[in-house]
């Protein structure tokens, strides 16, 4: 036998390890193919034990447990959710090859979300000249409501969508994890809390709030970024799931946001003063 014959002995091709349902049908899809990777099922998986509940109930565990967090992990994420949040992605595929889950499990990301809540709350509080009960009623209503609230809801919505309409044929076995969903909602909602909750403070007073053209535009041009950013995180995030197809149409959103843009020029609506006025009056 050739020398060429023996070139690769010590290094066989890589196998697909399936899960133990592949055997049922040719339809179910094993473990590996839902992330792409030739990586075999990771030893901690087990099928009989890590449900949703299993899940959330470690996750909410931990999140008093702040020497088990990775707060330098999740400023990473923050900081790449505005340069290339399509890395932030590709972090979540990893942990779905090795922990067999794309959610996440360490809640240092939402410890430091609800830092940042409370620096930007106190931000407004000095905008609008809010009073300490005033200050945290409006800490509470924007915690509890803006984020937990309209995320949950957000995140219920697009879940139940994406299972309904956005499965693939040959992977209707598997379903698009509601905690996702949610971190999901919370990677878009990141970069607009900071341009509208924090940057846009810094000129509302001396800028935004004058009653000329350029201020209205630099204003709601704010508010067009913030959403467009709002609308190509979670389009990524639901790109990195290999089970859906047609994850796309979530951009289809993006062509309104110019008309939004004209709309409010044209009839002069300054949407920086309107989240002001709402959030002042909300919490009288």
């Amino acid at each position: 036998m050739s020398s060429t014959s023996h070139k690769y002995q010590t290094s066989p091709p890589p196998t697909r390890a399936q899960s133990p349902s592949s055997s049922l049908g040719s339809t179910t899809v094993p473990l590996s193919y839902r992330t792409g990777s030739p990586l075999p099922t990771p030893v901690a998986h087990r099928h009989d034990c890590m449900t949703a509940a299993a899940k959330r109930y470690k996750y909410l565990r931990r999140l008093l447990r702040f020497r088990q967090m990775d707060f330098q992990f999740a400023t990473w994420q923050m900081v790449y959710l505005f340069i290339s949040p399509q890395k932030v992605y590709r972090n979540f595929q990893y942990r779905k090859q090795t922990k067999a889950q794309f959610a996440r499990d360490d809640p240092a990301f939402v410890v430091l979300l609800c830092f940042w809540l409370c620096v930007t709350s106190a931000g407004f509080a000095v905008v609008l000249k809010l009073s300490f009960s005033g200050f945290l009623s409006f800490l509470v209503y924007t915690i509890c409501v803006d984020t937990l609230a309209a995320g949950i809801i957000v995140a219920t919505v697009l879940w139940c969508i994406t299972n309904h309409y956005m499965i693939k044929p040959t992977c209707r076995d598997q379903d698009v994890e509601w905690g996702y969903a949610f971190d999901v909602h919370l990677n878009a909602y990141f970069p607009p809390l900071i341009i509208l909750h924090f940057f846009q403070l810094f000129f509302y007073h001396v800028f935004i709030s004058q009653d000329w053209f350029v201020s209205l535009l630099f204003g709601n041009l704010l508010w067009v970024f913030a959403i467009g950013y709002y609308i190509y995180i979670t389009f990524l995030g639901y790109s990195a799931l290999p089970i859906l197809h047609r994850p796309r149409v979530f951009l289809y959103a993006l062509p309104l946001l110019m008309v939004l843009l004209v709309v409010s020029l044209v009839v002069r609506v300054n949407l920086c003063d309107a989240l002001m006025g709402f959030y002042h009056y909300r919490v009288l």
